[in-house]
């Protein structure tokens, strides 16, 4: 069986990065946020059921998701939001299944911002990798990053799970304080040891 490690982290914590470094190393990297955006392009596989459920009012002109509406939506009525998650999150998990399947990679990572908000991926995962850093940083590089304003970015982060929880429930942790190099170098010995672990073999 594939040996997958399942990599999460507040939003602006650096997972996009991190991954884009694994996936430069020869690793498979499934990222849920990807296949969200690709079920909700124009025509996508959740389109029919999301506008069934709430209105035309979030779907654009040529057929996709608003997905500025949609933000609004959800982080301003939780029953919204989980309307949403009962659409998104069976597909997105089918199509991770499916991809993992296809890979012939030593190991797999996969992306899932929710990890410890839902508990769909308990059974893929056998390892889980956690990209933290300080609030203030999570604010200001997501304000710079995505244009929102700093009461949205705390909205969001309100919506997930605390440092402490995701710390406390990780097997590696990667604090994403310091520059690029640093941040290069930890995957490098993380990568390492997966590939140790993925052979069931101790690591170094």
């Amino acid at each position: 069986m594939t040996f997958v490690v399942g990599l999460t982290g507040g939003i602006g914590c650096g997972k996009s990065s991190t991954s884009q470094f694994f996936s430069d190393l020869g690793i498979d990297v499934i990222d849920t946020d990807i296949i969200a955006r690709q079920l909700t392009q124009p025509n996508g596989s959740a389109i029919s059921l999301i506008q069934n459920t709430f209105g035309s009012s979030v779907i654009t002109a040529d057929g996709a998701l608003d997905r500025n509406k949609m933000r609004d939506l959800v982080f301003a009525n939780s029953e919204s939001r989980h309307k949403l998650e009962q659409i998104l999150h069976p597909l997105i998990l089918k199509a991770v299944i499916r991809r993992i399947k296809q890979s012939q990679a030593p190991y797999v990572i996969v992306v899932i911002p929710l990890l410890f908000e839902t508990n769909d991926y308990n059974h893929l995962i056998q390892h889980i990798l956690v990209i933290d850093c300080d609030e203030q940083q999570q604010l200001l590089r997501t304000m710079e990053r995505s244009n929102l304003s700093e009461q949205k970015v705390r909205s969001i982060m309100a919506t997930q799970v605390t440092r402490e929880t995701r710390i406390q429930k990780a097997d590696d942790v990667i604090l994403n304080n310091q520059d690029i190099e640093y941040l290069k170098a930890q995957i490098l010995l993380l990568h390492h040891k997966y590939l140790a672990l993925s052979k069931n073999e101790p690591a170094i």
